[in-house]
């Protein structure tokens, strides 16, 4: 008896202390979007021209660019995969004041990292990984860019996504990465099309695009590039949308966009303006703000500022 409490008591000595799971780091913001173009130098032009965009080195994928709307945020430009067919979307990216410590905390949560983060030439440190849709996300500690701000707008406030299954998503969007309820809606009152969700440590948000049909990932076969670039999408932030309406008319930014271009406001009770680039992926321009109140659910947590 004697040595078995003995063994016992080696054991715990030698067991040490139990370790506890990394908490999760920061997740701040969206750092950015990445798009492909078939045709780099026409996608500049609408960047550059018509959304006031700074662009800069991509120290990523040197084939690529950087359209800045401030030091912090960016769309990144990359050019068209032969096998991309009707996608136009390579990732999203959140920002995260510790990549390291969020690939270690990813890891713990059983998800699949890398190995090590990335260091760019810029400074900044990223990673990525694969959502429960094989959607790839990045996670990005950036050094802010030296750019102007005088872009039509200074904020990404959400991209948008194509998502078959909104619980098997949330698995990973809101249980692992903390992001919160912000508003749902729909072209019908009982079925949500858009779920939105803001990150857990700021007030920019996911968007969820509901799409149906027998995919479990990725574009419905049945589904148009056009529709696709609709739903795989950025958002920019503005104070006053005819105000920035008047700035694209004033300033011949708006070629080739047609009368969709035209400002309204959306189910969510939000003035918006519809633009596109020229392979078809929508930028939003949208007021931080509900102008009356909202189809389908209110607004559950703070709006973005400028």
């Amino acid at each position: 008896m004697k040595s078995i409490t003995a063994l016992a008591g080696l054991a715990a000595l030698f067991a040490g202390p139990v370790m506890a799971a990394p908490p999760r780091p920061p997740v701040t913001a969206v750092s950015h979007i990445a798009v492909y173009a078939a045709d780099m130098s026409k996608t500049e032009t609408f960047y550059v021209h018509d959304l006031g965009a700074t662009k800069r080195p991509d120290p990523e994928n040197a084939a690529g660019a950087r359209y800045y709307v401030s030091p912090a945020q960016f769309i990144e430009v990359l050019p068209l995969p032969a096998d991309a067919g009707k996608n136009r979307l390579d990732h999203i990216a959140f920002a995260t004041a510790d990549a390291e410590a969020m690939r270690q905390y990813l890891a713990g949560q059983h998800v699949t990292v890398p190995s090590k983060v990335s260091l760019w030439a810029d400074g900044s440190k990223s990673f990525a990984v694969t959502d429960p849709e094989g959607n790839r996300v990045e996670f990005n500690e950036s050094k802010p860019a030296d750019v102007p701000t005088d872009a039509l707008s200074g904020h990404i406030i959400h991209v948008g996504m194509i998502v078959h299954d909104r619980a098997r998503e949330d698995g990973f969007y809101r249980a692992v990465l903390g992001l919160r309820p912000y508003w749902y809606g729909g072209f019908k009152e009982d079925r949500p099309d858009w779920v939105s969700q803001q990150v857990p440590d700021g007030t920019d948000w996911l968007e969820y695009m509901l799409a149906s049909g027998p995919e479990t990932s990725g574009i419905p076969a049945a589904m148009s590039q056009q529709t696709a670039g609709v739903l795989n999408h950025f958002s920019l932030g503005v104070d006053n949308a005819e105000a920035a309406y008047t700035t694209l008319w004033t300033g011949k930014r708006l070629d080739g966009q047609g009368d969709g271009s035209h400002p309204k406001i959306g189910l969510d009770a939000k003035w918006q303006i519809n633009l596109y680039d020229p392979d078809g992926t929508r930028a939003e321009i949208m007021e931080f703000h509900a102008v009356g109140k909202p189809c389908c659910s209110p607004f559950t947590a703070k709006d973005p500022e400028k």
